[in-house]
């Protein structure tokens, strides 16, 4: 039910984001999305890839601070407040948002986010019924 994202660590310099995508390409690992949230020093470059596994074994090995963890990623239809209401679902089951971030995927919003309590997501995505997007779906989206 949940997806894995890199998320790496980078210092706000000119030619840090350049090489983290250069070893992706050199290792033919494809992004599906990402995202950079920064402060003045450093940044968080969230990834969901094609094979991140393998993506976070090439960033390690290049000495590139990163982590592997599990998000959910749910597939919403593309109508006006259709995030607002998914949204609400969570909110009503007193589930805490981390942080979230979407695109549009063909006909679809996707939507990738971290909640507070893993356990509570599950039930809330399964009673429901959205459509939630598992690891083994991704080579699926590209």
């Amino acid at each position: 039910m949940t997806i894995h994202q890199l998320s790496v660590f980078m210092e706000n310099r000119q030619g840090t984001l350049q090489k983290v995508l250069d070893l992706l390409k050199e290792g033919n690992i494809q992004l599906i999305a990402s995202t950079i949230a920064d402060t003045t020093e450093y940044g968080i470059y969230r990834i969901i890839c094609s094979e991140p596994t393998r993506a976070y074994e090439t960033l390690k090995n290049a000495g590139i601070s990163v982590n592997l963890s599990d998000v959910f990623a749910i597939k919403l239809e593309n109508q006006v407040g259709r995030a607002a209401d998914t949204i609400k679902l969570f909110s009503e089951a007193n589930i805490g948002i981390s942080y979230l971030y979407s695109f549009m995927l063909g006909d679809n919003g996707i939507m990738v986010f971290r909640t507070d309590n893993t356990e509570r997501t599950r039930e809330t995505i399964i009673l429901n019924k959205l459509d939630f997007i598992a690891e083994k779906d991704l080579s699926n989206l590209l």
